[in-house]
């Protein structure tokens, strides 16, 4: 299974892996994992390219259901069949499920501090920061793929964020349009 995974990864990783680097972006990813993921998967465990990154991210932003499940279940199943799956999932759900309620029971007793309030307006200014980082890293990478890409993701920009289209809408409209190029281009 593993000599089909992604022709330029440098890096396949096992079961245990998955489920021990998904846990890791899951526990990092105050806010959204996004930064987190890409952070791990590319850079630090080099299990594939940022292209193949934006590639398999663009297509879990189009299926129902939270973009980085979608993202580690592709991903696990790509490498590791079922088993590599489960364990990216669970890795990715199951260690900050704990936590949650664990944050969720102490938010409880002590949510209505001021420190606490104070602590938490932080960690949304940072999560805001660390996204705003992402978007612009995975930007970098478009005017390799050509004007077309670029426009593409302008038109999707302004569509969602000053027109303030439904998402969906945006991408039953650019999705076919980026496919044609990409069939174009191959």
């Amino acid at each position: 299974m593993t000599e089909n995974v992604l022709a330029t990864s440098t890096v396949v990783p096992t079961v245990p892996d998955l489920f021990f680097g998904f846990a890791k972006i899951a526990i990092s990813g105050f806010g959204g994992v996004l930064p987190w993921a890409r952070r791990t998967i590319v850079q630090q465990r080099r299990w594939m390219s940022a292209d193949e990154f934006n590639d398999l991210f663009a297509i879990c932003q189009f299926l129902p259901g939270p973009n980085i499940v979608n993202f580690s279940l592709i991903y696990g199943s790509r490498v590791g069949g079922v088993p590599g799956a489960a364990a990216a999932v669970l890795g990715l759900v199951g260690p900050p499920t704990v936590l949650m309620i664990v944050l969720g029971t102490l938010y409880s007793r002590y949510g209505a501090l001021p420190q606490a309030r104070d602590a938490l307006t932080g960690l949304a200014a940072a999560a805001a920061g660390l996204l705003i980082a992402t978007a612009v890293s995975m930007a970098e990478m478009l005017p390799r793929r050509g004007l077309g890409a670029v426009l593409i993701a302008a038109a999707a920009l302004v569509g969602v964020g000053p027109m303030q289209w439904p998402l969906l809408a945006v991408l039953i409209v650019l999705v076919p349009i980026s496919i044609a190029r990409a069939w174009r281009a191959a």
